[in-house]
């Protein structure tokens, strides 16, 4: 049996990724639940995250949808052969891209039977950022304005379909002219989408105009600009915000959540949201895995997101899925950065 690692001798050096035989798994014991797993979506590894946890050689990707084959003795939550969706945690010693993986199943809720694996898989990572980003961090609730950075992302997508349910108005931009006509074919339709592809658009000055001034409640970036025009590389500077301009279209009592991870702010940056009352809050996509206080509301959450998959409210932006033996170059191009559409290995 065969899966896929990634290997890291140091932290400058690139990740490498190889199929590796694996003994058979031990039966699963106590909480732990052993799956055959049909579907698992690819993601960047967060190395940092890795190495707090210790691990050296770990999961090649998390999200994963899986039927349930055996189960220990503690498990309450399942029967043999249920349908399960999950996110394997970091410590885990299996990785996701492995015909049969362990689970505790506290990380594990049932699939809709209307679910596809590829749909679920696809999903429930996203679908968590999301709900961190929107309802966690910054208080989504009917009327606000929301500002989703490269909206027709993976994590773009589903967050602009929650935010849409929940009675948001929501504003995005477009990375490409192909992704602006995506975003403009979506139902409930944006109230702006701002093409950034050409350079020329203003961000800021969109927003303002679109809210009449007043600035937007939400916040959800997508990487941001911290320096000046001759310090920023050319692709970055064409397509991501200066973070100067997530200030100004910040409205009062605003809610700015980042994914840039070494965000620095001057004094003056921090004056301006002390003026507003604004707040800065940080996506840590592994945030429920470093905690087991919120185990609880996290299981909430993975259930909410099968729900609306199930319902259509969530209506996931997937690439063609890729077989087992396809998943090391395409985990390999998973690393380059996030790619408009979702890409899922289907075994």
């Amino acid at each position: 049996m065969k899966g896929l690692y990634f290997q890291q001798s140091s932290t400058n050096e690139k990740i490498t990724f190889v199929f590796q035989e694996r003994e058979n798994l031990p039966v699963a014991e106590d909480n732990y639940v052993k799956l055959q797993v049909k579907a698992c979506a690819l993601s960047q590894i967060n190395t940092k995250a890795e190495e707090l946890h210790g691990s050296q050689l770990g999961a090649g990707t998390q999200n994963h949808s899986s039927s349930n084959r055996k189960f220990g003795s503690k498990v309450s939550f399942f029967q043999p052969g249920d349908e399960v969706v999950g996110i394997l945690p970091l410590d885990s010693e299996d990785p996701g891209l492995c015909e049969v993986v362990r689970a505790h199943e506290h990380y594990l809720v049932h699939k809709p039977e209307k679910v596809t694996w590829t749909e679920a898989a696809g999903t429930v990572r996203d679908g968590v950022r999301a709900y961190t980003a929107l309802h966690y961090l910054a208080r989504l609730a009917p009327g606000k304005w929301v500002l989703v950075m490269d909206g027709a992302s993976a994590l773009g997508t589903i967050a602009i379909q929650l935010a849409h349910h929940r009675g948001a108005r929501v504003i995005s931009t477009a990375g490409s002219p192909e992704d602006r006509q995506y975003l403009e074919g979506l139902r409930p339709a944006l109230a702006r989408v701002i093409d950034v592809s050409s350079g020329k658009a203003h961000v800021a000055e969109s927003c303002l105009e679109e809210t009449g001034g007043l600035g937007v409640d939400i916040v959800l970036d997508a990487g941001v600009r911290l320096y000046s025009k001759d310090d920023e590389p050319a692709v970055k500077l064409q397509l991501l915000p200066h973070k100067h301009d997530i200030l100004s279209l910040l409205g009062v009592g605003g809610h700015w959540v980042t994914t840039e991870e070494n965000l620095q702010l001057d004094p003056p940056d921090s004056h301006c949201l002390f003026l507003k009352g604004a707040t800065v809050a940080f996506l840590n996509d592994e945030v429920w895995n470093l905690s087991n206080v919120q185990q609880g509301k996290y299981l909430c959450v993975l259930k909410d997101v099968m729900e609306k998959l199930a319902t259509g409210v969530f209506r996931p932006r997937l690439a063609e899925p890729v077989a087992l033996h396809e998943a090391r170059a395409a985990m390999e191009a998973a690393q380059e950065g996030p790619a408009g559409k979702k890409q899922v290995v289907q075994f």
